[in-house]
Order: structure tokens, then sequence, then C-alpha cells
């Protein structure tokens, strides 16, 4: 009996760590809308068996993030643009609304990693590295959740991002791309640095459109 339970929490932990890291892939736009994920090339990657992929592949269907379909195997959901438009919308407002309260709320802990964010995100563009970018550019995001020391809006926050990160990545080509995005990281920073609420909001707002309409120009 022990063992048995012993490696149903094994199985359990690896399937979240699976399903934890394909998330970010997601939402960094690693992983493209409908590109289908195997299983056997998802186990050989981290060096599991099928079971835990499978679960992790699972987990990941019941948020809405894959979709599994009849012959078609599982895939990275993908969106209408009507759709892209209303999930783009609800999020720029989330975004705006965390980006005020980390204003009003910022601690020692959330500037310093705030700032260590950005400064990946100016390496990374400074290199013109888009793939070492879209992680970072999350991370940034991610920083500004947690800064608002509120965990409901962080998770609400944090799951639109994770279902529209494929299409949010498209607009990041060339490395003039990425240092305009930085650009806007920096006035951000400033401004949730400063304290200026009501900046901080609009300018986020400002931010995110600037980006969503990019990202639809391209869906």
């Amino acid at each position: 009996m022990d063992e048995d339970d012993g490696t149903h929490v094994a199985r359990g932990g690896t399937g979240a760590r699976i399903a934890a890291t394909l998330t970010e892939d997601i939402a960094a736009g690693l992983l493209a809308p409908g590109e289908r994920l195997d299983e056997t090339r998802v186990a050989e990657r981290f060096g599991t068996s099928r079971t835990p992929v499978r679960e992790a592949l699972a987990s990941l269907a019941a948020q809405g993030i894959l979709v599994s379909e009849p012959r078609r195997g599982v895939r990275v959901a993908s969106y209408t643009r009507e759709q892209l438009a209303h999930m783009f919308e609800t999020m720029q407002e989330l975004e705006a609304v965390c980006a005020k309260l980390a204003a009003q709320r910022l601690t020692l802990l959330s500037r310093g990693a705030l700032e260590a964010a950005q400064a990946e995100c100016r390496a990374a563009a400074e290199a013109g590295d888009v793939s070492r970018y879209l992680p970072a550019n999350e991370a940034f995001h991610q920083a500004i959740y947690a800064a608002t020391q509120n965990p409901y809006m962080a998770d609400l926050a944090s799951d639109f991002r994770r279902r529209t990160g494929p299409f949010r990545a498209r607009r990041f080509v060339t490395k003039d791309d990425l240092l305009a995005s930085t650009a806007g990281h920096d006035a951000l920073l400033s401004v949730i640095r400063g304290g200026d609420a009501e900046r901080a909001e609009g300018d986020m707002r400002a931010h995110m459109a600037e980006s969503y309409i990019r990202a639809l120009s391209l869906s």
C-alpha cells in the first residue's frame, strides 16, 4: 500500500511539473496555436513515462489551454479573431488594474523582482534574442501581478496571459520589436516605483492596447 501511494504521489508531482512547464511554454509563445503535442516526444523531453504526460495534458485540456480532438490528438488551443479580441479586451483591463494596485502596494521585495525581470528583458532585447525575451517578458508581467498582493487578481490575469501567449508572441520578430517593448517596460516600472497608481493604470492600458492591436493584425 505504501509503495503504491508513493508511486501515485511521484506521478502526480511529475505530471504537475510537466503541466507547469508546458503552460510556461505556451504563455511565452514557444508552442504555437494548433500545435500538436505528441505524448512520446513530451515523455522523452522530461525523461518520464507517458502516464504523467497524459495526466498533464488532460489537466491542461480541462483548463482550456489545450484541446483534445478525435483523430487530431492534443493541440494548443486556438481562437477566432473575435474570441481573441474579447480575451484581449478583458486582459487589458486586468493588466491595468494590476499595474494600479502594484503602484499602490509595491514592497521592497516586489520592486526587486520587477527590476530583476526587467534587467533580463533588457539583456535579451539588446542581444536581439527573441527566444530569451519571451519568457523574460512573461516574468515581468507576472512580477506586476505578484506586486498587487492580491492572489485572486494575479490568478485571473495569469490565466488570460497563458491563453493568449502564442498570439501575443507573434509580434516579437525583430530586435527593434524587443527594444520597443523593453522601453515600454521601463516607463511602466518608473511609474510603478513612483507610486502613481492612476498613471500606472493608464500607461499599462496603453501598453497592452498597442500589443493587442499588433497581435490581432497578425492573427
